[in-house]
């Protein structure tokens, strides 16, 4: 059952996409969409976009098996969307056309900065593309009872990736993410109802549960993060990284104006918020009625949780409701995995393309036939790589591996966006200094840290780190010290480069007029009045 329900879901996606390639005849249809979404589906998108195997599969896991400290995932993420709605998305879309890296060239004039901003969406989308790989390979595996594992599953999902975004470019993608959002939604509302059902239309009664199965000290901070330095580190990247997402900012070009940029937001943060409420229910109701033994010996990070949940919840294991209900929420997530893998992938290989390869290398001499014909190349490629890395990664939390993702764009990117937007002594040098600095920082960071080292005991056969030793720096994340560290390179790089700032100040006068105006915006869309 639960491989028939993820056929007709991979069937449907791919009729969409065979549907879309009648559509995406240009580098800018491949893109973009040309341009031509509407701002409810733009919104609906980013929400499939945003409501990831992190955050269905990750989330529920975490707060199943960490509590209070799960939950901070979820809180993080949505109040991200505040400063994409405020400060990003309307001069984003204004200045850019289909990069971020368009933004950053209008009003620094270098194409040196459209190399490193190209390598920074590269990068982040990498990491983020991981823990959806991760992901579906945790998903095959419970599809098939070990038949299908993860080293075969994630080859799977990267050449099915391949396909939607070579075939249909950003129209299918979009497609794909509006289908995956109404499914996703659907499947939490259905089971938040059963577990409310369960526990007597109280949430008192359920974290009550949950209190009586683990004690008291799991309804709050310090199951999970025993430092609370690391607590903060995690919230400041989830809550600063959302801004400096590629595969998120690519999004505001697909709708004809700001304004329709702006609402998009709207609409993704109302999906999206009440999307991230549902986890709480999801991951406590996990930990009582499927039991973190059950959770772990499923997955050690706690990655099929939900699905398990659905199990209990439709009537348990070995009854008809039972594996329908897992069959549903795992087909479900699958989708959930496909759609995210297929923004993210197109987020790269469009920035690839537009910004290395035309603006760069061709020094924006390549035709549009050349373009796209580079565009589809690209697609496979990163998909490659994004199989490698997932079967080097196939043992983490897929949450916790999306927050790396955060913290690595938190450090590169958003420094940059802000620094452009609204720093008049801002230069060239400023922006690669920051890009590079936080990048390297962040990884660095993580290197060193208890993700990649550690001594595990003999008898751990499976998740074990990478390096045998002792963590050189104590956080998990390393947001609190790689956010900062990006924002004084930036500073840094600017002071040293003052000299080649002729001509900026005037830059930033005619970027601020056209980022809040839209005067002379062109390209895919029409201009403002």
């Amino acid at each position: 059952m639960t491989f028939l329900l993820a056929a007709v879901i991979v069937a449907i996606t791919l009729g969409i996409t065979f549907w879309a390639s009648r559509r995406n005849t240009s580098a800018s249809d491949f893109y973009v969409a040309g341009g031509r979404i509407s701002a409810p589906q733009n919104g609906i998108a980013i929400a499939g976009d945003y409501m990831s195997a992190a955050s269905f599969l990750g989330i529920t896991g975490l707060i199943a098996l960490n509590g209070y400290d799960g939950f901070m995932y979820s809180v993080g993420w949505f109040i991200a969307y505040l400063t994409v709605l405020f400060i990003v998305a309307e001069p984003l879309r204004n200045l850019g056309k289909y990069t971020l890296a368009d933004m950053l060239v209008y009003r620094l004039k270098d194409p040196r900065v459209r190399t490193y901003a190209a390598i920074s969406t590269i990068v982040v989308s990498s990491f983020y593309m991981i823990a959806q790989v991760v992901g579906a390979g945790s998903l095959i595996s419970l599809l098939s009872g070990g038949a299908i594992g993860p080293s075969l599953a994630i080859p799977l999902v990267g050449v099915l990736m391949i396909i939607y975004v070579v075939v249909g470019g950003m129209l299918a993608t979009t497609w794909v993410q509006i289908i995956k959002a109404v499914l996703l939604m659907f499947a939490t509302i259905v089971m938040t109802v059963l577990i409310l059902n369960r526990f007597g239309w109280s949430f008192s009664n359920l974290l009550g549960a949950v209190e009586q199965r683990n004690g008291a000290e799991f309804l709050g901070a310090g199951v999970k993060y025993k430092n609370p330095i690391d607590l903060i580190s995690l919230g400041l990247a989830l809550v600063l990284g959302t801004a400096g997402l590629p595969h998120i900012l690519v999004r505001f070009y697909t709708v004809p104006t700001a304004q329709d940029a702006r609402k998009s937001v709207v609409w993704a943060m109302v999906l999206i918020g009440a999307f991230y409420v549902m986890t709480a229910f999801m991951g406590n109701a996990a930990n009582v009625l499927v039991g973190k033994d059950t959770i772990t010996t499923a997955n050690a990070a706690g990655n099929m949780a939900a699905p398990l949940l659905a199990q209990a919840l439709f009537g348990g294991a070995g009854t008809v409701g039972g594996e329908f209900g897992l069959a549903f929420v795992t087909a479900v997530a699958f989708a959930t995995i496909l759609a995210v893998v297929a923004g993210l992938t197109i987020a790269a290989s469009t920035s690839f393309t537009h910004d290395i390869y035309k603006g760069v290398i061709r020094k924006g001499q390549a035709t549009e036939q050349q373009e796209f014909r580079v565009a589809r190349l690209a697609t496979v490629a990163v998909g490659v790589v994004a199989i490698l890395l997932g079967l080097a990664a196939q043992t983490q939390n897929v949450a916790f591996l999306v927050a790396l993702a955060f913290a690595i764009a938190a450090s590169s990117n958003l420094p940059v966006i802000l620094f452009t937007l609204f720093w008049r002594r801002f230069n060239a040098t400023g922006a690669i200094w920051g890009i590079v600095g936080g990048i390297l920082t962040c990884l660095a960071l993580i290197a060193v840290s208890p993700n990649i080292r550690g001594i595990d005991p003999p008898e751990k056969t499976t998740g074990r780190h990478l390096v045998q030793a002792p963590a050189i720096f104590p956080l998990e994340n390393p947001g609190i010290v790689s956010i900062p560290a990006g924002f004084a390179f930036a500073v840094l790089g600017t002071l040293l480069g003052a000299r080649r700032r002729e001509g900026t100040e005037q830059a930033f006068e005619e970027m601020q007029f056209r980022a809040y105006t839209g005067a002379g915006v062109d390209g895919t869309v029409a201009a403002h009045d």
